[in-house]
């Protein structure tokens, strides 16, 4: 199983592509594959390191949010099943 990179190794390598290393040569060099390569281009390009933890930051919050919807949704449901019964 592949290690997962941290946000400044992510910025790092790519860093060295923009600087006009070869996308296959740098593949190789960190061991990951070109498909792994340009998806984090396309997250992280451009990006500073701290932008990056913004970022993964913001990430887990609205994965916190959605968390919350979904309980709260499931919530409402039994209030309103138990609501409609005739008592």
């Amino acid at each position: 199983m592949a290690k997962r990179k941290t946000e400044e190794q992510i910025i790092a390598v790519l860093k060295e592509s923009e600087a006009g290393m070869k996308t296959s040569d740098l593949c190789r060099k960190h061991g990951i594959s070109e498909t792994t390569f340009y998806k984090w281009k396309d997250k992280f390009g451009g990006m500073t390191v701290s932008e990056a933890r913004r970022l993964r930051s913001l990430e887990q919050e609205n994965g916190r949010l959605k968390q919350i919807v979904a309980d709260l949704t499931l919530d409402v449901r039994a209030l309103k099943e138990i609501n409609s019964k005739n008592w």
